[in-house]
């Protein structure tokens, strides 16, 4: 998670909403990625979805059983589609999004019995350093307008 929450400063210092992602198998980093939607003028280009793509195409294969991906945020109901199409075991995030605490929501997505593949959810890892980081940097944002 650490190193994820270094992916996020890095979305922040390009002007990025701070969010980073690192996917790893059996301890290894295969992927990672941060925020890039304004930069890449791509709404797709959340942290996850980069990590995502990174470790696809480092393995060759859109699969990616047997990997953990660590988040500093909550992932959304867009990312929670791709983690499940991607075969994701396990996603640990850290700070919780209060606008997903509602059906439909990213936990109704992956805990769901109706879809072919269910992922393994830790979640409030570092959670403070995580959410510290987002406050930062939209209270930066409210200052400056």
């Amino acid at each position: 998670m650490r190193y994820a929450l270094d992916l996020a400063r890095r979305a922040e210092q390009e002007g990025e909403v701070p969010v980073g992602a690192v996917l790893v198998r059996d301890g290894e980093k295969i992927g990672e990625g941060w925020n890039r939607p304004i930069s890449t003028c791509d709404p797709t280009a959340h942290a996850e979805i980069m990590a995502l793509r990174s470790a696809a195409a480092a393995i060759g294969n859109y699969r990616l059983p047997d990997t953990t991906l660590y988040v500093t945020l909550e992932p959304c109901v867009m990312c929670a589609g791709a983690i499940i199409h991607a075969r994701v075991a396990h996603v640990v995030f850290g700070a919780l999004d209060p606008k997903s605490r509602v059906p439909g929501s990213f936990f109704s997505v992956l805990g769901t019995d109706q879809l072919n593949h269910r992922t393994a959810v830790t979640g409030e890892v570092l959670e403070q350093e995580c959410s510290d980081l987002l406050r930062g940097f939209f209270r930066c944002r409210r200052n400056s307008q």
